[in-house]
């Protein structure tokens, strides 16, 4: 059982699937050593190409590359809960029908401005479909294998739409809207998530409180609260047969496991079932199974047993965060407790149970690269007990008594108030304590907490036990890798459409623009401000706002308030926020860092904000940056004129790459080596354009782009070619372009705002 997981489980860590003849050949291997003292071998080879065949059809269902950016009606049934957003709606269709062309099964389509949308409605659609994708920073959440996880082939944006049919055994979008519409003292959403495991209604402050508490898991529907229910059913019958409550003639033992199994099967039915609720049923199952009949087999056999399940239903599940974490949890408690000479008091196994789940559960935070709780243990310590005992009945209870008049909304008032008092006193605690995300740490470094993790959960009395502690601790303080110096280390994030860029010399850090912001999805403190902390940035020497738009300027609040920033210079002072203090670019302003020259530059007679872009020179070692915000033709001609209008070895492309910038004039007096170009995938704006592509081209220049490399990181001072995330291979991500040439299909804007293929001469 061991081999047969570790089989399944390598999925994850594979940069690419066997090829169609090694999926043949290892079953047949595998057959041909099951029989022998080879069959660990054998399961391993079985697990392995179970899981790679699954995850190749996963593949194989994604949109095809020739409609990727294309506009296609789509015919298919809205499924699961869709997802109110703050300018639309977001759903998945299923299967997905277009009049001649074959689609993925699954799609996730975004709306905006569109109509309320219900769950098991029939919907003819316009989409703009695209491939699956998206940002892709190697400190951030890998997107594009969340949508293989779900088996998501396919995304788009919807145009326009007609319904065909109305819901059709919609009975949990019809639940979600009662509890959102009674009174539970503002906390319908949380109820939602609690008994439905819809978090989309709850904010983005909700969001943060709960994840710098550790309490995330408590608002989305887990292995916890599945095992609760099931917990209290099992415990209610074995009550009754104790006291002689219950009928004779019906052995307890076998109707406790079923009716606790049962009542697991149907929160999970009426939480949607999904991966994360399929995994927690049958670790349920599982463990109700051994009490029944296979105690003597012992206490680890269960989570083995549920692991094999859960992969050998869904062999995807491993690419999940939480799938790791739930496991690792269970079996940090099985661990710490099963070990035990003599049993502790219930109040000493509650809170000694919260902090080693902390301690066993640090080492594999930090090697997902997530935020960890210093609150964590001291808020599951109240907030479990009072979500479990108190919260969740009482919405459980409310939502079965809906249709009692009083009755139901009553209990789902009361449970909304319980739920209010919790975030309240969540909030407090936050805001005292937030989560800490940790720099960088070396593999050396980390295995040795791993360790010293293991030994802190063995018992008492173990040898070198306690040494557990600063080897635990040695994560927490890893050297940060440092920059020589007369170098700098450049980083152009993946931000979509929008730019932010990290230079950090040996003792000094600059942030050239902050990322976008749209509503409430700012990339600030999304991408940009983790980025910082990965890098063991500690306060911003400079922050420089080009100027004021909010692809360059919008994250900018975020990192300020995530961060000290001790200086804050920006192209358009009247435009960025008065609590920034932003300071005025001012032409020929030059320092030195560490033996790199910066330099500043401003049009004078800039009419707009895009010409008003605050422009920086780097220079290392005789290599050069430019980086040049979003100024256009006019500028570029400015700037020609003065000392900065020399050849650079690297280039942010202006305005990312629009037609209006990087003239011929500019681009031969420059002669940059490489160009850098941030920007969206398929975006509407048609960046870049074919035609600075061709110039860029014909002037020998190199071009790394955002949207096929993701993020890229350069070394300046030492002429070498940049490290791009994408290069890090996965079977689930698309290989950058070889030719270092942007394969996006880019479309320009005519007058009507419509998009059409390039025309028109090359200069």
């Amino acid at each position: 059982m061991f081999a047969l997981a570790l089989g399944l489980l390598a999925l994850r860590f594979l940069p690419a699937l066997p090829s169609g003849g090694w999926l043949l050949l290892m079953p047949v291997l595998a057959l041909m050593l099951l029989p022998f003292r080879t069959y660990p071998l054998a399961f391993f080879l079985l697990g392995l190409s179970w899981a790679c065949l699954s995850a190749q059809w996963a593949l194989d269902d994604r949109l095809a590359p020739r409609l990727d950016g294309q506009t296609r009606w789509v015919e298919g049934r809205v499924t699961g809960l869709p997802q109110q957003t703050g300018d639309g709606v977001r759903f998945e269709l299923t299967d997905s029908r277009s009049r001649n062309d074959l689609l993925p099964r699954r799609i996730r389509v975004s709306w905006r401005g569109g109509p309320p949308v219900r769950s098991g409605e029939r919907w003819r659609l316009a989409v703009t479909l695209k491939r699956p994708s998206g940002l892709l920073n190697t400190e951030g959440f890998d997107y594009e294998a969340w949508l293989l996880a779900q088996r998501i082939g396919a995304t788009g944006s919807v145009k326009d739409g007609q319904r065909l049919a109305p819901a059709r055994h919609a009975w949990r979008d019809g639940i979600r809207q009662r509890l959102l519409a009674v009174d539970a003292q503002g906390r319908e959403a949380g109820l939602a998530a609690l008994v439905l495991g819809d978090g989309s209604g709850l904010a983005t402050e909700d969001w943060r409180v709960l994840q710098d508490t550790g309490t995330v898991h408590l608002l989305v529907i887990s292995g916890q609260h599945i095992g609760l229910l099931a917990g209290l059913i099992y415990g209610l019958v074995a009550g009754l047969a104790r006291y002689g409550g219950w009928p004779k003639p019906l052995p307890w033992l076998p109707w406790a496991c079923g009716l606790g199994f049962a009542a697991a099967l149907g929160y999970g039915v009426l939480a949607g079932f999904e991966v994360p609720v399929q995994r927690a049923c049958v670790m349920v199952g599982l463990v109700l199974l051994w009490r029944l009949r296979f105690r003597h087999l012992g206490i680890w056999w269960p989570l083995l047993l549920a692991l094999n399940a859960v992969l050998i239903l869904e062999p995807l599940a491993s690419l999940q965060p939480g799938f790791w974490l739930s496991f690792a949890a269970v079996a940090v408690l099985i661990l710490a407790f099963s070990g035990r000479l003599g049993p502790w008091r219930a109040w000493q196994a509650w809170t000694r149970a919260q902090w080693l789940i902390a301690i066993g559960l640090f080492p594999l935070l930090l090697v997902l690269g997530l935020p960890i709780s210093l609150s964590g243990p001291l808020a599951n310590l109240v907030a479990v007990p009072w979500i479990s005992l108190v919260v969740l009945p009482l919405a459980l209870l409310g939502t079965a008594l809906l249709p009692l008049p009083y009755i139901g909304e009553g209990l789902l008032w009361l449970a909304g108030g319980a739920l209010d008092w919790l975030f309240k006193a969540l909030a407090l605690l936050a805001q005292h304590l937030p989560a800490w995300l940790p720099a960088h740490v070396p593999v050396g470094y980390w295995l040795v907490s791993l360790l010293g993790a293991v030994l802190l959960l063995l018992p008492k009395g173990v040898p070198f036990r306690l040494l557990g502690w600063p080897m635990l601790l040695l994560a927490v303080f890893p050297p940060r890798e440092s920059v020589p110096h007369g170098q700098v280390e450049v980083v152009q994030l993946d931000v979509g459409q929008g730019l932010s860029i990290i230079l950090r010399t040996r003792n000094h850090v600059l942030l050239y623009d902050a990322g976008p912001r749209s509503g409430e999805f700012d990339l600030g403190a999304r991408v940009v401000l983790p980025a910082l902390r990965k890098r063991g940035v500690k306060a911003l020497d400079v922050m420089l706002l080009s100027h004021a738009d909010a692809d360059h300027a919008g994250g900018a609040l975020a990192v300020a308030q995530g961060l000290p920033v001790k200086r804050v210079v920006g192209g358009e002072t009247q435009r960025l926020p008065a609590a920034l203090g932003t300071q005025a670019c001012v032409s020929g302003e030059r320092w030195e860092w560490d033996g790199v020259t910066f330099e500043l530059w401003q049009w004078p007679d800039a009419t707009d904000g895009n010409q008003m872009s605050c422009v920086l020179r780097v220079q290392a070692n005789g290599e050069r940056l430019l980086l040049t915000g979003d100024i256009d033709r006019d500028a570029e001609r400015a700037l020609l004129a003065t000392p900065l209008g020399a050849p650079v070895d690297w280039l942010q492309a202006p305005h990312h790459g629009s037609r209006s910038s990087s003239s011929w004039p500019f681009l031969q007096r420059l002669a940059p080596r490489a160009v850098l170009i941030s920007r969206g995938r398929s975006n509407g704006f048609g960046h870049p354009h074919p035609q600075v592509l061709e110039r860029y081209q014909a002037v020998g220049s190199v071009i790394y782009d955002s949207a096929e490399h993701g993020a890229l990181r350069l070394q300046l001072g030492t002429f070498q070619p940049p490290v791009a995330a994408r290069s890090q291979r996965r079977f689930w991500r698309e290989p950058p372009p070889q030719n270092s040439v942007t394969k996006d299909p880019v479309l320009r804007q005519d007058a009507l705002g419509q998009a059409s293929p390039s025309t028109g001469p090359l200069w």
